[in-house]
């Protein structure tokens, strides 16, 4: 028998419902009321969770980090000591889901990391959480034998991080990659990195 999903907290309504409202409007569109609209809650209860615009915020960055480290499990990342195309494997599924089920997360996190930008209390705590994804890929890395796996993060992640924009919201909006196209782009990178 499979188990229904937990219903979500009003915590949670009231991120994902901000998360969403970034993705559709972009900042300018994040109210504490068009957050308690949007939700069908009660006028006053995102300002009862989040009092500050700041609150919200980290709210949602917080939201951001559970729901994009649902797009892939840890326990679906193959054996790093495979090599670049067992990593490559692995690394492509996230992107590529990203890409085809998960686009209006990465919309809120570019709008986030923006708005980060601009604001220093945000960018520590937008940095911080970041760490949660950084930190597991340079122990991934470390374990397929990268000589540099902090320089290696560096260059996966741009590249990574680079095509999801270009396919969201840059010059190839139009033209989402396969799932075996970003995996044999990872590939060529890893195999770069690692020697393989």
């Amino acid at each position: 028998m499979t188990e229904s999903p937990a219903p979500r907290t009003r915590a949670e309504l009231i991120a994902d419902t901000a998360l969403a409202l970034l993705a559709e409007r972009g900042m300018r569109g994040l109210t504490h009321r068009a957050v308690d609209e949007a939700a069908g809650l009660p006028q006053g209860s995102t300002s009862n969770h989040a009092r500050t615009r700041l609150a919200l915020l980290e709210a949602a960055v917080r939201r951001l980090a559970e729901r994009e480290a649902q797009v892939l499990d840890v326990a679906e990342m193959p054996d790093p000591r495979g090599g670049p195309d067992a990593l490559a494997a692995g690394l492509a599924l996230a992107v590529h889901r990203s890409l085809t089920g998960n686009r209006d997360l990465l919309l809120a996190r570019y709008e986030l990391s923006l708005e980060a930008t601009r604001r220093p209390e945000l960018r520590t705590f937008f940095d911080t959480t970041g760490r949660r994804f950084r930190d597991p890929l340079t122990t991934l890395l470390r374990a397929a034998g990268s000589p540099d796996p902090a320089r290696h993060v560096l260059s996966l992640v741009a590249w990574t991080d680079g095509l999801m924009y270009s396919c969201v919201a840059g010059s190839f909006h139009t033209s989402v990659p396969s799932l075996e196209e970003v995996r044999a782009g990872l590939r060529e990178l890893l195999g770069g990195m690692l020697g393989g």
